[in-house]
């Protein structure tokens, strides 16, 4: 099953959308966005710049836990991982946003 897409609205009215990879485990969360049109301009920007591998920053958490963002060509982060247990986990995190965000349909989940 590809990945996907979902579009979400949190409890404060902000728009913000999940890259969920074909297994259905969240792989990218956006920042949160006032309006929806720029929830879905994010996801155009997340399945242009996936590609990238410059596009990648790979951090550290403060519990040393290691994670990584996606940006934008401005340098603006477009999405966020969750920690991962080892930085070979994040990788496997950065591939599977490369492999599913390009062709990853997007559920309007605000709407049911």
């Amino acid at each position: 099953m590809p990945g996907k897409f979902e579009i979400k609205r949190a409890k404060d009215g902000q728009y913000y959308f999940n890259l969920l990879a074909g297994n259905g485990e969240i792989i990218l969360t956006s920042e949160m966005y006032k309006a929806k049109a720029s929830a879905k301009n994010g996801i155009e920007s997340v399945k242009k710049n996936c590609i990238l591998e410059e596009r990648y920053e790979k951090k550290e958490a403060k519990n040393r836990k290691p994670f990584f963002v996606l940006k934008a060509r401005n340098h603006e982060v477009i999405g966020r991982s969750e920690q991962y247990e080892s930085t070979r986990a994040r990788d496997n995190g950065v591939a599977s946003v490369r492999t599913n965000a390009p062709t990853a349909r997007v559920d309007d989940l605000t709407k049911k």
